[in-house]
Parts: structure tokens; sequence; C-alpha cells
């Protein structure tokens, strides 16, 4: 599967496809859908960054910040939404350390939509934008211990598991430890070259 790059790069946030998947920027209109969304319990328990209950207007807000910071190189979030329906199936980012090269990538996926497959295919198609375009050497992923499914995402992906940081976080009065996992250029690349 290749992944489609909008002409628009260098100054715009491009749009990006896959077979099934459109990656957008988010647009004002997109809130009410990211609270509804995002705002489920299943969704905030899997993270470590959303809320819930999700807060009226936080969305709106959240969106405001996308602009400015792939303005200055410090993330790429996109919303996920369905090539042939449009809706909102989720959001991914790249929270990215130009100064190292390397980003992180983060994503949620709408709890009607688990197990599809799109969280694979959003990351595969984020991970090749991060090397091919922004020039990254390396992105890393975390996920709790206690989502496994999250995991198996990041091996799809080629991705290594570095370790565990124990402990690492607290997320509603919790300790929560992290798997951490990662791809390096050269190895996406030899991948790629195996496909």
């Amino acid at each position: 599967m290749r992944t489609h790059v909008d002409a628009r790069v260098v100054h715009d946030q491009p749009t990006l496809t896959t077979d099934r998947l459109t990656l957008r920027p988010f647009v004002a209109d997109d809130a009410f859908d990211v609270e509804r969304l995002a705002g489920m319990r299943e969704i905030a328990d899997t993270t470590l960054n959303i809320p819930h209950p999700y807060p009226h207007g936080g969305a709106a807000e959240w969106i405001r910040l996308h602009g400015p910071a792939w303005i200055d190189g410090t993330s790429a979030t996109f919303a996920i939404v369905g090539r042939k329906t449009g809706a909102l199936v989720g959001a991914i980012s790249l929270m990215i350390k130009r100064e190292h090269r390397r980003a992180e990538l983060g994503y949620w996926i709408a709890l009607d939509c688990w197990n599809r497959g799109y969280a694979t295919e959003a990351s595969r198609c984020l991970i090749d934008f991060g090397f091919e375009v922004l020039g990254l050497h390396r992105i890393e992923a975390r996920h709790f211990l206690r989502n496994p499914a999250s995991g198996r995402v990041m091996q799809k992906l080629g991705m290594q598991q570095e370790g565990v940081e124990r402990d690492w976080v607290i997320k509603w009065d919790r300790f929560e430890s992290l798997a951490v996992y990662s791809i390096l250029e050269p190895e996406w690349r030899a991948r790629r070259k195996g496909t």
C-alpha cells in the first residue's frame, strides 16, 4: 500500500490517503465528534492525555492548537476519516523533536471502529510520511501494558519493543507502566523493499 501525499506539503499540512482512510487536518466542525467519540470512557482509559468526561469546548481548543504546532514543526495531528463515508474514525499524530529527528506516534480510534485494522493502516501511512517527507530518523510509540492490542499494532508496523517504563505515569490515580517501541528509518526502508 502506497501513501498518497497532497502536493501542498511544504506550507500547508497535507492530506494523506490509504486504501480505506483519509488523514486530513482537523477542522472546527470536527469538535463535536471529537468530544463525542474521544469522550467515551473506553477511549480515555487507554490513552494518557484524553480526559473523561471530555470537557465541553475542549476539542475546539485542542483543534485550534494544531495549525500553529504544524507551522512550528512540533507536531502533525490528523483526523482519521473513512474515505467512503467521510465519518471521523479517530485521530493520529506525530509529536516531533526536530533537533533529534525523532517523533512519538500516538492515536485513538473510535470504539465502534475497533478491530478493523484502522489503527495499523493510519499508523503505517503516518510513519511513511514521517520518514519520506519529514525526514525523521526514529519514530517511537508507547502503550499501557494493560492495553496489549496497541502493542500488536506497533508490532505489525515493524516496530521493536525496547523495554518497559515501570510505573512511568499516573492515570486516574494509579501508576501505569508503558511499553516502548520504535522503528528507525533504515529498518523502515528495509521493510519497504521487502514488501
